[in-house]
């Protein structure tokens, strides 16, 4: 029995390896070819920043938002998420500091949507900055969202939707080349897994892994694939086809959504126009959140890991005995098979040795490519399934919150225990009000904005409503995100 359980997991690594999405490459970088051409007409971009209590990041990531040098039409939109840390205040402060093309912010009264929205298509002077003061969460929302819906509602007309956090940077040129990809390849939905920070000894050990098991669970290249039921994305960067986002129902339909990236990615993937996807990897965009310590990584990944097992034990039980099949006994295959072999155990302990050796040896190798893309020795990759087991271990503890009412907790948010998922009720609600950034205006001067046109809801829904948590764990479907 335990022979064949060492064979098995040795099969299904090799399965894994060789059929199984390519999910251990790296490889996978924006569609439409090595060099792709400029679109013939430059859609308008409007950049969606959901943002609670984040006033000490964004010094880091808002300024590179900002700074994007795009050839058509742009802006920015920051919802400040019921922040008691002046995170408002502190993206206007940022804006009136960044270079002169940029403009200053400023506010209008709750309620009330933007004014001097550009045309689609005609560039403006420089990248403007609204910031949202996020309403109360309703009945029937997700908290990220909910602050999606809000900054949509507030971007007015545009082409296409940047969905990002607060604790993303972009290098120069990324939105560009976001855009250039996505048009010359058509795709509805251009995401990339943005490389979480990996400074620390403990986001050294726990990150890549987090990445590798994330590509894991929805290979990349199968994403990319329009026949393939596999849909993901990752929160930190999705650039959408506003039209697509319309077509498909708008955010309303994951308004309840715990792990709103893979949620989206979904909706436009498996929805009525079956909307060409594409996920992958970068090294132009980052994520500037740090984690100081193994608390706070268990704290990111427990948050939503139960989540994605539906909130069921029988899936967690599953989850547990799988992964400990195929992380941690081919390692304890090798380690027992030797030691009995050497000591007369005969044949099949030698089999346990051997498959196990295997298996190990093909863990090992698939996950090279992630530590090279964070730039980590490759001697770390024997150590997989000691960062599985810590994996297993966060998994078990988020249903564990879960029950204690603790489950999804971010910044001072919670998804009651007992809440089935994908139930929560829908509730419509008016979008709030906007701080709009006026190019060549001076610092400081306030400006109401046009009223909104009575009736209607986030943009790029249906006439009506629309956060999900971010990051998930190792059973968790979500790429990068922070939900409250």
């Amino acid at each position: 029995m335990l022979v064949a359980a060492c064979v098995l997991a040795a099969a299904a690594w090799v399965y894994l390896v060789a059929a199984h999405g390519g999910f251990w490459r790296t490889d996978v970088r924006l569609p439409g070819g090595t060099d792709p051409p400029d679109p013939d007409r430059w859609p308008s971009v409007a950049a969606v920043v959901p943002a609670r209590d984040e006033a000490a990041i964004l010094p880091e990531t808002l300024p590179t938002l900002l700074a994007q040098d795009y050839p058509g039409a742009f802006s920015v939109v920051l919802v400040d998420d019921s922040s008691s840390d002046g995170t408002g205040a502190a993206a206007a402060a940022l804006a009136r500091q960044a270079r002169p093309r940029q403009a200053p912010v400023e506010q209008a009264p709750a309620g009330q949507a933007p004014a001097g929205q550009a045309l689609a298509g005609q560039a403006p002077a420089g990248p403007v900055l609204r910031v949202v003061a996020g309403r109360p969460l309703p009945p029937g929302w997700a908290g990220k969202v909910w602050a999606m819906a809000q900054g949509v509602a507030a971007a007015g007309d545009c082409d296409d939707l940047l969905f990002t956090d607060a604790d993303i940077a972009f290098e120069p040129g990324a939105l560009a080349a976001l855009v250039r990809s996505a048009q010359a390849d058509d795709r509805a939905l251009v995401s990339q897994m943005a490389l979480l920070r990996a400074e620390t000894g403990w986001e050294r050990w726990i990150v890549p892994a987090f990445v590798y098991f994330f590509a894991q669970l929805y290979p990349f290249r199968r994403v990319g694939q329009p026949g393939s039921a596999t849909a993901a994305a990752a929160g930190g960067c999705m650039l959408v086809r506003r039209e697509a986002l319309a077509a498909a129902g708008g955010l309303d339909r994951i308004a309840g959504a715990r792990i709103d990236d893979v949620a989206l990615a979904r909706l436009l993937k498996r929805g009525p126009g079956r909307a060409r996807c594409w996920l992958g990897f970068t090294t132009a965009v980052h994520s500037r959140r740090p984690y100081s310590g193994l608390a706070e990584l268990w704290q990111m990944i427990a948050r939503s890991a139960y989540t994605q097992l539906r909130y069921s034990p029988l899936l967690l039980a599953g989850t547990v005995a799988g992964l400990c099949w195929l992380y941690l006994l081919p390692p304890a295959a090798v380690i027992g098979g030797l030691a009995a072999g050497l000591a007369g155990g005969g044949t099949a302990a030698w089999w346990c040795a051997g498959a196990g050796l295997a298996g190990w040896a093909l863990m090992t190798a698939s996950f090279v490519p992630v530590l090279r893309l964070y730039r980590l020795s490759p001697l770390r990759a024997p150590g997989l399934p000691v960062i599985a087991l810590l994996y297993t271990a966060m998994t078990v503890d988020s249903a564990r919150r879960h029950h204690a009412g603790r489950g999804g907790e971010w910044k001072g948010r919670a998804v009651p225990a007992g809440q089935p998922p994908g139930t929560i009720p829908v509730v419509t609600a008016q979008p709030p009000g906007t701080i709009e950034a006026a190019a060549g205006q001076p610092p400081g001067t306030f400006q109401a904005a046009a009223e909104q046109p009575p009736g209607t809801g986030p943009a790029g829904t249906a006439a009506g409503p629309g956060r999900e948590d971010r990051q998930p764990g190792v059973t968790a479907g979500g790429g990068q995100g922070d939900d409250g």
